[in-house]
């Protein structure tokens, strides 16, 4: 079976693998609402989750000038160097949720 691209993946199936990891960690949903609805401008509780993960991206309500200021590495690749500007921005929000499942206070996460 060959794999399936994070591109064409369904939000229905990412979105609650992001939810996990930071519940694992004694975080909850609701922050990684939060820091959804500060990176993109979408409310989880309302919008189709049967888009693909590009299509979340590209359609994204309100995009948050203020993710440039997001830096570190995800799997070992930093965020502030990826060219492809979807991947960059899937890697932010990856960022933004391993920041929350180690413990960092939200006002940082969310660059307050």
């Amino acid at each position: 079976m060959p794999r399936q691209s994070v591109f064409d993946m369904k939000v229905s199936k990412v979105y609650p693998l992001l939810v996990a990891k930071a519940e694992r960690k004694g975080r909850t949903k609701e922050e990684v609402d939060e820091i959804i609805l500060w990176l993109t401008g979408y409310d989880m509780s309302s919008m189709d989750q049967e888009i693909t993960y590009a299509e979340f991206f590209e359609n994204a309500p309100a995009y948050n000038p203020r993710a440039d200021l997001i830096k570190g590495a995800v799997c070992g690749v930093r965020v502030e160097n990826i060219e492809d500007p979807l991947m960059k921005k899937i890697r932010q929000l990856d960022k933004l949720v391993d920041e929350l499942a180690k413990g960092k206070p939200m006002e940082k996460i969310l660059r307050v």
